[in-house]
């Protein structure tokens, strides 16, 4: 499942999005600032980003610029009330790949985010290694020394979530809200204490998944 960020201190829209957005298959996570967009995108990388022009701490063609310096590859729609020429044309100087002008139609946001989803399949790694350990954003397959391992979906997204962002801690908070939704079954701290538990045994318990107590995990090459 694809997952986005999207900056907007509208609550109204930004639900309206939301709701949109994962009842078609994409993830969506929600910020309301600039600040905390670019501190999430800091120790989680998504796979594309919305933002808003006009928020509360800045424009959004900054948060755009400082994406594109940082990830030249990652996908980046600009969404605003302002539709002159000149402020299309600087959206897209400061990094932005498109640009949707208020008030939009749901379908074609969401038409607009396949688009450039499929255009950057390949901009991510599509096999990504830690150790002895092999996952395949393409084909969803995990292997240990070669060998496949099979995992529930909770388990791969866990997995895939760490590796993507092998080097970094990943909080618990992230992953339960990033893995699960808060309307599903699994909503409290034990999930995730149970999933990790049951994904070790399965890979072997592994030296390079390591533990941050009381705050996370992280994933990191040790050989």
């Amino acid at each position: 499942m694809a997952c986005l960020y999207y900056a907007e201190d509208d609550g109204a829209i930004a639900g309206a999005v939301k709701e949109y957005l994962e009842d078609e298959g994409i993830q969506t996570v929600l910020f309301s600032s600039i600040s905390s967009i670019r501190k999430a995108m800091e120790s989680s990388r998504p796979d594309m980003v919305l933002t808003d022009w006009i928020l509360p701490d800045g424009n959004g063609d900054e948060l755009c610029s400082w994406i594109r310096s940082r990830w030249p590859k990652l996908p980046v729609i600009l969404i605003t009330v302002r539709g002159e020429t000149e402020d299309i044309v600087k959206g897209f100087r400061r990094g932005a790949d498109d640009y949707l002008t208020k008030p939009f139609a749901l379908p074609v946001l969401h038409s607009r985010v396949l688009a450039l989803l499929r255009r950057a399949d390949g901009w991510q790694e599509r096999e990504i290694t830690c150790d002895f350990l092999a996952l395949n954003t393409e084909k969803m397959t995990v292997t240990v020394r070669q060998e496949p391992v099979s995992l529930s979906r909770a388990e791969y997204e866990i997995l895939k979530l760490l590796m993507m962002n092998k080097g970094r801690t990943i909080t618990r908070e992230l992953l339960l809200e990033r893995i699960w939704d808060s309307s599903g079954s699994y909503v409290n701290d034990n999930t995730l204490t149970v999933a990790m538990k049951r994904l070790r045994e399965k890979l072997g318990h592994p030296a390079c998944l390591k533990t941050v107590r009381s705050f996370g995990y992280r994933m990191e090459d040790t050989l």
